[in-house]
């Protein structure tokens, strides 16, 4: 691949734009999660990298089945690539029971829900990411 391949707006998921590490994992899990939905839990914190990098955490506690576990990671991957994200460490983390071990590992229903609640944090992240016109000028009257 290119050296263009890491660039922004970018659609792969190289090693670099993962976190990986468990000192890493650590560090933006000491801040406060920035959003919160029915399942997940998102932590940001800014890299001085020039793209965004995502962890996804998974406990086997509430998808107890791989299958359901990696549905889950794939799901949040693929929306992380394409949503633009400003040069943030993300890591995404389930926080609630999807299923159980009785019912199908995963339904269409379940897929389309996880989609809906990754994208609302995804997409808010990029909104803060952007930059704003000039933040000295004030708003405009109404």
């Amino acid at each position: 691949m290119s050296s263009g391949s890491t660039g922004e707006g970018s659609h792969d998921f190289a090693r670099v734009r993962r976190i990986v590490k468990t000192d890493e994992f650590s560090s933006v899990f000491r801040l406060r999660p920035t959003q919160k939905s029915a399942h997940f839990v998102l932590y940001t914190c800014p890299n001085n990298l020039p793209h965004a990098r995502l962890g996804v955490v998974a406990a086997k506690r509430f998808a107890p089945r791989a299958v359901t576990r990696n549905t889950i990671k794939r799901i949040t991957r693929e929306l992380f690539r394409t949503t633009g994200l400003p040069a943030i460490d993300c890591v995404v983390r389930l926080s609630r029971p999807v299923n159980s071990k009785d019912g199908p590992a995963t339904t269409a229903k379940l897929k389309a829900e996880l989609r809906v609640e990754l994208t609302r944090l995804f997409s808010a992240q990029a909104r803060i990411g952007r930059p704003t016109a000039l933040p000295s000028a004030p708003p405009p009257p109404a």
